[in-house]
C-alpha cells in the first residue's frame, strides 16, 4: 500500500509538473529582458493554442502562442562578421496568438546568420490590436525600439540601422510602429523611452489590417504614412485569403509620400509560410530582402 502510495504521489507530481512547463521559452543562452519594469501579477499562464486540427506548414507544426500579459525581448547576437544592423522581428497571428517559432525563432536565427543582431519581441495577445482597438501591441513595439536603441553600445548595434520586420498581424504592427512613433502611447518609464521608436526600415510580410475589405479594400487610416515612414520591403501573394491588396494600398501609399519602397508579389504561396522553403517561389523572398537591405546601405555591398 505505501509502495502504491508513493506511485500515485509521483505519478501526480509528474503531470503538475508537466502542467506548469511553460508554453515556450527562449532558449537558455539567449538574453532575455522584460519588456516593462513591473510584471503583471495574475494573468492567465502563456499557453500553446495550436491543435491537431492546425495545418502543418513545411511538414512542421507551429508553437501559437497566446495568454502573454508580461511582454519581453529575446536577444540574438550576429554570427559571424558583425554588420552593426538590427532587426526587431514582430511574429503574426491575429493579435491573439504569436507564431512564436515559424514567424519568431527560425527568423532570428536567419538574420542572425547573415551578421544582424536580431531582437524578437513578444508581445501582448490575445486582443491587443489592431491599434486603436487596443494599444498594447503598439504600446510594446514603441518600447521595444526604445529598450534597442538604448542597448546600442553593449549589443553592438548602429543605432541608426534598427529596422522592424513583420508577418500578418505582426506586419501591421510594423507599419503602425512605421507611422505611429512621434510620440509614445504610454507615460515614459525610463531612459529608453526618451529615444526615437522610428524604425530606420520596416520589412512587411503578408500584411492584415491594412486595407479594409468591409469598405472595399479603403486603406485603413489609422496608418498614415507620411514623408517620414521609413524605407519599406514588402512581401504578398496574389492567393493570399487576407488579400493582397493589404500590401498593394500600403505601396501605393509609400510610394504617394515618396518613401523608397520595394514589393514583391508572388502568384500563389498562400498566407503563414514564414521563411520555411516549399515548392512555391514565393519562399525565396528571404534572399530578396537581404539584397534590399545592401541596396539600402543597411547591410555592407558584397564585393565582387
Amino acid at each position: 500500500m505505501r509502495t502504491l502510495f508513493i506511485l500515485l504521489f509521483s505519478l501526480a507530481a509528474s503531470v503538475s509538473l508537466v502542467a506548469q512547463k511553460p508554453a515556450w521559452e527562449p532558449l537558455p543562452h539567449r538574453p532575455t529582458l522584460p519588456l516593462w519594469p513591473h510584471p503583471q501579477a495574475g494573468g492567465e499562464p502563456e499557453v500553446d493554442a495550436t491543435t491537431a486540427k492546425d495545418s502543418l506548414i513545411a511538414g512542421k507544426s507551429v508553437i501559437r502562442l497566446t495568454s502573454v500579459s508580461n511582454p519581453t525581448i529575446t536577444l540574438y547576437g550576429p554570427k559571424g562578421k558583425n554588420s552593426g544592423a538590427a532587426v526587431v522581428v514582430f511574429p503574426g497571428g491575429a493579435y491573439r496568438v504569436l507564431a512564436i517559432d515559424l514567424e519568431g525563432t527560425e527568423v532570428c536565427e536567419w538574420l542572425s546568420s547573415i551578421g544582424v543582431t536580431c531582437v524578437l519581441l513578444k508581445y501582448r495577445v490575445p486582443n491587443s490590436g489592431p491599434y486603436p482597438k487596443s494599444p498594447a501591441a503598439l504600446e510594446d513595439a514603441q518600447r521595444a525600439l526604445g529598450m534597442v536603441r538604448a542597448h546600442a553600445a553593449e549589443w553592438h548595434i548602429d543605432p541608426q540601422r534598427i529596422g522592424v520586420l513583420g508577418f500578418s498581424a505582426g506586419a501591421h504592427l510594423a507599419a503602425a510602429l512605421s507611422t505611429h512613433f512621434d510620440q509614445r502611447l504610454y507615460d515614459a518609464v525610463d531612459a529608453a523611452d526618451q529615444l526615437s521608436c522610428r524604425p530606420d526600415f520596416a520589412v512587411i510580410v503578408y500584411p492584415g489590417y491594412l486595407a479594409l475589405s468591409e469598405q472595399n479594400f479603403a486603406p485603413n487610416a489609422e496608418i498614415h504614412v507620411t514623408e517620414k515612414t521609413p524605407p519599406s520591403f514588402i512581401v504578398q501573394t496574389e492567393d493570399d485569403p487576407v488579400h493582397v491588396e493589404n500590401s498593394t494600398v500600403y505601396y501605393l501609399a509609400l510610394k504617394n509620400a515618396g518613401v523608397p519602397v520595394e514589393m514583391h508579389l508572388y502568384a500563389r504561396g498562400g498566407h503563414g509560410y514564414g521563411l520555411r522553403r516549399t515548392e512555391m517561389p514565393v519562399t525565396a523572398w528571404p534572399q530578396n530582402l537581404e539584397t534590399w537591405l545592401r541596396t539600402i546601405d543597411m547591410l555592407p555591398s558584397v564585393k565582387r
